[in-house]
């Protein structure tokens, strides 16, 4: 009798010892990971001339940017483009601004990373695209033109014939056309016919190629742009 009461008051005490929810001493759960959230960019403006600049030097101005605060987020990354180079830098802030010197006269593209100290998992922004304004300019080369489809590195398979899309913008809005560059070399260098008026051409494609593409984007102004080259590959 006396060993099985020793046993009983042992489970009574071990029982005692688990909370409701099955935590050991009473000690809560650790709450959910939550990630964080993407921002919304503020400015420099999408697909306009940033004109408000402290001037640094007679090639360089600093911009403030900006961007809504997002929520479940520590810290962020900006990342920007200049896009006549195709270089990136990137900017980390704490705070939902940060200032970067730019080249005058010069597109950039930029986006914001959403970070957090709780979590690995990142939150991405749109990206938007502006001119920082040169001393004097009047007119504006239109921004390099954007692949909408196939994608940027994109497989297909069983086609013979593919529609090439793509967008194009201008701070001025005086884009007069497009100049197609096809092909299986790198860079391409044959034309689709003349300048095209709108945003999209079809071209005849074989298995087992890989095949190279890229826009040059005119103006009224006999300003024009080059985009990088996208490619696809037909299996």
């Amino acid at each position: 009798m006396k060993k099985l009461s020793i046993i009983f008051i042992l489970a009574v005490v071990f029982n005692c010892s688990k909370d409701d929810n099955g935590g050991d001493n009473g000690t809560p759960p650790p709450p959910p990971v939550v990630d964080p959230s993407a921002a919304v960019l503020t400015f420099p403006d999408n697909n306009q001339e940033c004109n408000q600049g402290v001037d640094v030097s007679t090639s360089q101005s600093r911009v403030t940017f900006t961007w809504n605060t997002a929520e479940n987020t520590t810290s962020y990354e900006v990342v920007l483009k200049n896009l006549d180079n195709n270089s990136t830098t990137n900017h980390v802030s704490s705070t939902n601004q940060v200032e970067i010197t730019l080249l005058k006269a010069t597109p950039y593209s930029w986006y914001v990373i959403s970070r957090s100290t709780s979590t690995t998992n990142t939150a991405q922004s749109s990206t938007w695209k502006f001119y920082n304004a040169g001393d004097g300019v009047q007119s504006h080369p239109p921004f390099p033109a954007d692949a909408i489809a196939p994608a940027m590195g994109a497989s297909l398979t069983g086609v013979t014939n593919v529609t090439l899309e793509w967008s194009g913008s201008d701070v001025d809005n005086d884009i007069t056309g497009y100049d197609v560059y096809f092909g299986t070399a790198t860079p391409p260098t044959t034309q689709l016919g003349g300048t095209q008026t709108t945003t999209t051409a079809d071209v005849t494609v074989s298995a087992g190629n890989i095949y190279y593409w890229r826009i040059v984007t005119k103006d009224s102004q006999e300003n024009n742009s080059q985009s990088i080259i996208f490619e696809f590959r037909v299996d």
